[in-house]
């Protein structure tokens, strides 16, 4: 007899992955990204990403019984919405907990936030295993760090520690609303940059003749419409440059900050803007070296880009193999 399979989906601001994996053993069957399409709203991405992880199992481990799907995504989820997630348009909306128990009968359903799982994915096998404490910081589409204490990470009252894409930037911020200011993960963050990189990004001429010189009022954005485009432009153009030095100033600020406070023996490095690691490391390392009593290591994480589809897997096995156990005593 096939033993059971688990799925892992991440529902991200840019891309929903999905894994299947052996509920027994953990080896990974298969895995399947496709791209998160936020003008499409919630229930279209959702619908997806679920299609998409149906035919992976379908793919990957035909016959096979699924036992258990563990899902991450940006904001705060429950069975009765996603809260602090702007990254799609009504997501904060979806049900996804009774989304995917009707999609996936018979499965075990686990949830957490995407960093969180990251985080837990780095304390159990990557770059903060044995550290106590530990900070996983990712930077990708949107902006948040986790906390991990004695191996497990902090998740808070509300499930909102670490949040610190919502910090204050300012002193005039004090005592003002969200709608009243802007937060810290609207200046430093995937999304931000993306925004900026219309107007930062090298340019080419719109006249026939192809690139080269040009009037300012000639020009248009080269390809490349996301932070990487800012990052690379950032060798070239002065514009650019001062937006990634802004970038890396106020980013090590908030860092060094929750540094102190946390006093961490080791901060790991996740997301999309670690491959543009060699521009920021060295504001990050120079900034903690300078302000925190006992710097900590700064490392890329040992899962850069698939830290939440580890960490959502772990979250499905678990869920499976304490299914499997209940069903053996019961």
């Amino acid at each position: 007899m096939l033993s059971p399979v688990v799925l892992a989906l991440d529902f991200g601001g840019s891309k929903i992955a999905a894994a299947v994996a052996d509920a027994a053993t953990g080896v990974r069957l298969g895995d399947a990204t496709i791209p998160t399409v936020a003008a499409d709203g919630a229930q279209a991405n959702l619908t997806a990403g679920i299609e998409a992880g149906q035919r992976l199992v379908d793919r990957a481990a035909p016959g096979r019984r699924l036992a258990a799907v563990g899902a991450c995504t940006f904001g705060i989820p429950t069975e009765d919405g996603v809260q602090l997630a702007p990254a799609v348009p009504g997501w904060g909306d979806l049900r996804l907990g009774h989304e995917l128990r009707r999609a996936f009968a018979g499965a075990e359903v686990r949830l957490a936030t995407d960093v969180k799982a990251a985080a837990q994915a780095e304390a159990e096998w990557g770059a903060l295993a044995g550290c106590d404490p530990g900070i996983y910081l990712n930077l990708g589409t949107g902006l948040a760090a986790a906390i991990v204490v004695g191996g497990t990470v902090l998740t808070g009252r509300h499930g909102a520690a670490g949040e610190i894409g919502y910090n204050l930037r300012q002193l005039p911020d004090v005592g003002r609303p969200l709608t009243d200011r802007i937060p810290l993960e609207d200046a430093v963050s995937g999304i931000a940059l993306r925004r900026d990189a219309v107007t930062l990004a090298p340019a080419t001429r719109r006249t026939p003749a192809g690139p080269g010189p040009a009037d300012s009022a000639d020009l248009l954005p080269a390809p490349g419409t996301g932070a990487a485009a800012v990052f690379a432009a950032a060798a070239t153009e002065p514009r650019a440059a001062d937006r990634i030095r802004a970038f890396g100033t106020e980013l090590a600020f908030h860092l060094v900050n929750l540094a102190i406070a946390i006093d961490p023996v080791r901060i790991a490095v996740g997301g999309g803007m670690v491959r543009s690691w060699e521009q920021l490391h060295g504001r990050l390392r120079a900034a903690l070296d300078a302000a925190v009593p006992f710097p900590p290591e700064l490392v890329v994480a040992a899962f850069p880009h698939d830290a939440p589809l580890l960490g959502a897997l772990a979250l499905a096995t678990a869920a499976a193999r304490a299914a499997a156990s209940e069903e053996a005593t019961a």
